[in-house]
């Protein structure tokens, strides 16, 4: 089914139906976004997809509401916005347009709708309420922003505010995907990568990429620190030991904090040596030899204090 026309509700909008509109509009772009609660453009035919709308979860007829009694549920027992149920049957596609290789869709569709989906499908049924102070700072929140003022008297005004409000979370969400797609390709530089090194300590990559994610699904518990180039120099840095939060593998020296140039080459003894951060969680030198020589430094420290 290719249709003409994407059908979602008229008035004030939400973020499942503009990152539904995202998902759609990719594969779609020729079809036009109706938005309206007139029974002639709820009504399923076979030249619209409805979503939002409508009172009813049919996909053999182009039917994605989740307002309903028996709405669909995912199989834990959550609940699907229009995003969700758009995602769920729309998702592989808009990853293959998106130019992601095959190898890839499964694994991203099924993350993506965890970590980006879900919370969204929950914001919107009320079975998520984020608090404190970052609570107004979610995406759909920040989306919701974009509508128009209560009493904005132009009848245009919603429509227009959706489209740009759509422009906004289309940059989020293919940011999102380009940088998920990047992450697997990192992750097979990364696995050579520490095929290569061994049961050395040091990783050494061709360039800065995300990197703990490989670390940790090839078990290399071994590796303290990463070396690689950047535009003009080369970078040692630590690797964290858990997603969340800061503590590290291994510090760098803390003699090397906070220092530069000379002084930092006086207290290493490596002529190169360039910049310490105070925090001791990344370090630079002008050559690959200084940083390699850094990081071994910092290795036998490390291993020297226990860690």
């Amino acid at each position: 089914m290719i249709p003409d026309f994407l059908v979602t509700h008229s008035g004030g909008f939400h973020a499942d139906e503009l990152l539904s509109s995202v998902i759609l509009t990719r594969l779609f772009p020729q079809a036009r976004i109706v938005r309206s609660r007139a029974p002639e453009w709820i009504t399923p035919g076979e030249d619209r997809i409805i979503y939002d709308v409508g009172g009813a979860y049919d996909p053999a007829a182009g039917m994605f509401d989740h307002h309903q009694r028996g709405a669909p549920l995912r199989d834990d027992g959550q609940p699907y916005s229009s995003f969700g149920l758009i995602w769920k049957h729309y998702g592989r596609d808009y990853l293959t347009a998106f130019g992601l290789p095959e190898a890839h869709v499964e694994a991203m569709h099924g993350s993506f709708d965890a970590s980006f989906v879900l919370p969204v499908d929950l914001t919107d049924n009320g079975a998520l309420s984020p608090s404190g102070p970052l609570a107004g700072l979610t995406l759909p929140a920040l989306l919701e922003t974009l509508k128009p003022v209560f009493d904005e008297a132009d009848p245009e005004a919603d429509n227009r505010a959706f489209h740009a409000a759509l422009a906004i979370a289309r940059s989020f969400v293919e940011a999102r995907i380009a940088q998920s797609a990047a992450k697997l390709r990192a992750e097979a530089i990364v696995h050579r990568a520490i095929e290569a090194a061994g049961q050395g300590r040091v990783l050494e990559l061709p360039r800065g990429m995300p990197f703990r994610p490989a670390i940790v699904k090839a078990s290399a518990d071994h590796l303290l620190f990463v070396v690689h180039p950047r535009e003009k120099d080369w970078c040692v840095t630590g690797i964290r030991r858990a997603e969340e939060g800061f503590e590290l593998r291994a510090d760098l020296p803390a003699a090397w904090a906070g220092l530069t140039n000379g002084a930092l080459e006086a207290v290493c003894g490596i002529e190169g040596a360039s910049f310490c951060h105070n925090g001791r969680f990344i370090a630079a030198a002008r050559t690959r030899e200084a940083v390699l020589a850094m990081a071994d430094l910092a290795v036998k420290e490390a291993l020297s204090i226990g860690a």
